[in-house]
């Protein structure tokens, strides 16, 4: 079970800074509306650009404890609670505009991921 917890605090944790870090100017099929960077899907959810940045921080931070919670268990919660939060509103948001279900489905998914790290 061990290996499995390391396993998805990997997948989650580098998926995040993938998303913020590498391909935040990128187009993608997950993105919401029809926004092909960070910047113009957060225009699309009618959300400010300081807001933006206070999320990408925080999810950058958090992915950086969920990888570090690897070796230091003590952050473990706080990170993947954390994350956990921040990808229901990333789901609400794609609800809030009209996004197909599929555009969800990564958020989802990372929310259920990070549930699961915390509870096991």
């Amino acid at each position: 079970m061990e290996y499995l917890i390391i396993a998805l605090k990997l997948i989650v944790g580098l998926s995040i800074l993938n998303v913020w870090l590498v391909r935040s100017k990128k187009s993608t099929a997950w993105r919401g509306g029809d926004a092909d960077t960070i910047v113009e899907e957060f225009k699309a959810y009618g959300l400010p650009i300081w807001f933006m940045w206070v999320t990408g921080t925080v999810k950058v931070v958090l992915a950086i404890l969920l990888l570090a919670s690897i070796y230091y268990t003590q952050v473990e919660a706080i990170a993947a609670y954390g994350i956990a939060f921040l990808m229901l509103g990333a789901v609400t948001m794609h609800l809030k505009i009209g996004d197909p279900i599929k555009k969800s489905f990564p958020a989802f998914s990372f929310l259920i991921l990070s549930l699961v790290i915390a509870v096991l």
